[in-house]
Formats: C-alpha cells, sequence, structure tokens
C-alpha cells in the first residue's frame, strides 16, 4: 500500500473539478494506493518526464511520482489532456 498526496497545484485543480471528475479522481488515488503501476490507464511517461506517470481518466490526466522506499505517491498535477504535458 502506498500513500497518495497531492501537490499543492493538484490540490488547487482537485477542488476546482466538477463533482463527477471528483469522484473520478477519487477512484483513481484508490487504485493509486494499491498499485501505482499496474492499470490499464496507466503509462510510465518518456523524455523529459521519464521519472513521472500518468493516469488517464477521460480527457484528463494526473501525472504523479512513485517514491517506493517511502511508499509514497505524490500527485504533480491533475490537467485536461491537451494541457498535460507542456
Amino acid at each position: 500500500m502506498h500513500d497518495v498526496v497531492l501537490s499543492a497545484e493538484a490540490r488547487r485543480a482537485y477542488a476546482e473539478a466538477q463533482p463527477a471528475l471528483q469522484r473520478k479522481l477519487d477512484r483513481c488515488f484508490d487504485q493509486l494506493k494499491q498499485d501505482p503501476r499496474r492499470h490499464p490507464n496507466i503509462k510510465h511517461l518518456k523524455g523529459e518526464y521519464r521519472a513521472a506517470w500518468r493516469f488517464r481518466i477521460g480527457d484528463y490526466r494526473v501525472v504523479y511520482l512513485i517514491d517506493d522506499a517511502a511508499a509514497l505517491v505524490t500527485v504533480v498535477n491533475i490537467v485536461n489532456r491537451r494541457d498535460a504535458y507542456d
């Protein structure tokens, strides 16, 4: 089990999200607690983002980092896919 923490930017995006998206994000966070690497919607990023992972939720992306030593998943950002990789 991993703990999931949200960065300030991710907390702000969560607070501004519609209730339906918040429910989907809650399910995403539950999945990340169980296994942050194995799910059809999870992908390890490449290039300059190679330390990060992303979880796809419709048109939104949850970008996060994994620290196995601390059993911690840090959600860096929650963004619309058109802005996710800028």
